[in-house]
């Protein structure tokens, strides 16, 4: 093998310029106008953080996407949390994380054929409700479908208005659920406004820990396809019902279950 020496190797690598921009999203290799940047790039940014204002303060389309879903034949309820409006629901978290009491006392209300199923999912605007109006029918689709194959039963889908990952949490207990799926509007940046994220939870109740949900994130158009969202989504509820536990807990039963001989699993 030949050798180099230092400023050969510097050389050599000057040479080939590395096209950063080809690479990611983020804002990398804009070039510069004077002491500032393009006009083109400037345009850009402005409409990016437009569009990312707009995910965060807009709301979702809830007649076509309650449409959409009763399409795939599953029951849809519409819940609401505590928080009154979205300055509210931006200032106060906390107030995002509990159904509002009308919400539970119709979710309560539902009859027992609505309850006591494997798997409640919930749909929450979030912080982009252009994630939910863009993915959540199509994920919703790709999803309903894995879990239907394997036989699991599914409870009414709630679409939550002004709502955080945790009031599934309420949303579950009150349904009797073994789990929850959370499809939630993630917080948009300035290279994505439309990421939508998803919270599994087993044994959902008020109170439980974020340590105890599987994440699975940037599902989009230039991230994770709803097809590739749906599986790893699917493939986190048949891990969760094998071992009764998700979160931190999920990975060590994965492993204590893999160090059982085959005999004594079957």
């Amino acid at each position: 093998m030949p050798k180099f020496k230092a400023d050969e190797l510097q050389k050599q690598y000057r040479s080939k310029p590395v096209a950063l921009a080809e690479m990611t999203d983020a804002r990398v290799s804009l070039g510069r106008f004077g002491s500032g940047a393009p006009t083109k790039a400037l345009l850009a940014f402005q409409l990016d953080h437009a569009r990312a204002r707009e995910a965060v303060w807009s709301t979702v389309d809830e007649d076509r996407l309650k449409s959409e879903v009763e399409g795939l034949g599953l029951e849809v309820i519409a819940v609401e949390s505590m928080a009154q409006d979205r300055g509210s629901y931006l200032r106060r978290p906390d107030l995002g994380r509990k159904l509002s009491a009308a919400s539970a006392e119709r979710l309560a209300a539902m009859p027992d054929a609505s309850k006591g199923c494997d798997v409640v999912i919930t749909i929450a605007d979030g912080l982009s409700s252009s994630a939910i109006d863009i993915n959540a029918a199509a994920l919703i689709r790709e999803l309903t479908a894995l879990l239907c194959e394997r036989g699991l039963t599914l409870g009414p889908l709630t679409v939550a208005r002004q709502a955080r990952v945790a009031l599934s949490d309420e949303v579950g207990e009150i349904l009797g659920a073994k789990m929850t799926i959370a499809l939630i509007g993630e917080r948009p940046g300035l290279s994505a406004a439309d990421s939508l994220g998803a919270y599994i939870t087993f044994a959902p109740k008020v109170g439980t820990a974020d340590s105890r949900r599987n994440c699975v994130s940037n599902m989009r158009e230039g991230g994770l396809s709803m097809k590739q969202a749906a599986t790893t989504i699917a493939g986190l509820v048949f891990s969760m019902i094998s071992t009764g536990t998700s979160g931190v807990g999920l990975k060590e039963a994965m492993v204590r279950l893999a160090a059982v001989p085959a005999d004594r699993t079957s």
